[in-house]
C-alpha cells in the first residue's frame, strides 16, 4: 500500500493539468525570479501567470524548501 502524497507536492497533478505545464517548469521560474519572498513570489505567480493562490502558495513552499536543503 502507497502512501497519499502530502503537502505542497499533492496540489502538483492539479496544477500540471490546469496549466499545461510539469512542475519543473514552474520550480525553475520561481528560482530564475529576482524576488526571494514567499509571499512575493505567490503573488507574482498570480497576477504574472495566472496561478490560483493554492497552487502558487504549494509551488513557492515547495521550491522554497528545496533551496534550503
Amino acid at each position: 500500500m502507497t502512501n497519499p502524497v502530502k503537502g505542497p507536492a499533492s496540489y502538483f497533478p492539479s496544477i500540471e493539468k490546469k496549466y499545461g505545464q510539469p512542475i519543473a517548469y514552474w520550480t525553475e521560474l520561481i528560482r530564475s525570479s529576482p524576488l526571494t519572498r514567499h509571499g512575493e513570489l505567490v503573488s507574482w505567480l498570480k497576477t504574472e501567470h495566472g496561478l490560483g493562490h493554492g497552487h502558487a502558495n504549494a509551488l513557492v513552499a515547495h521550491t522554497l524548501a528545496e533551496q534550503k536543503n
